[in-house]
C-alpha cells in the first residue's frame, strides 16, 4: 500500500473556509488524507503560526504551506503606507 498524502485545511468556519474545504475534498484523490483544523483550538493556532499561516483558509500539503496560501495577512509596512498610525490632517 502506498503512502497517503497529508492535506490539512486550516479553517475559521467562515463561508470562504467552507468553500476551500469543499474544493479540497472535491479535488482530493483516494491517496489524499484530508483533515480540517479549526483555528479556535489553541494547538491548531500554534501549529498554523509555526507553518507561517497568516490568514485562513489555508492549505498545507505534506507539511508545507501551499504557495497559494502564503504571504497574505496583515503587513505593518503596507498598513502604515495606507495611513495606519498617522494622524489625519
Amino acid at each position: 500500500m502506498s503512502a497517503k498524502r497529508k492535506i490539512e485545511v486550516f479553517s475559521a468556519g467562515c463561508p470562504a473556509c467552507e468553500e476551500t474545504i469543499a474544493l479540497v475534498n472535491r479535488v482530493a484523490c483516494p491517496s489524499c488524507e484530508v483533515s480540517v483544523l479549526e483555528m479556535k483550538d489553541p494547538g491548531v493556532a500554534g501549529r498554523a503560526k509555526s507553518l507561517g499561516i497568516r490568514s485562513v483558509p489555508a492549505v498545507v500539503i505534506d507539511g508545507k504551506l501551499a504557495d497559494c496560501c502564503a504571504g497574505r495577512g496583515p503587513d505593518e509596512a503596507v498598513l502604515r503606507a495606507a495611513g495606519l498610525g498617522q494622524p489625519t490632517a
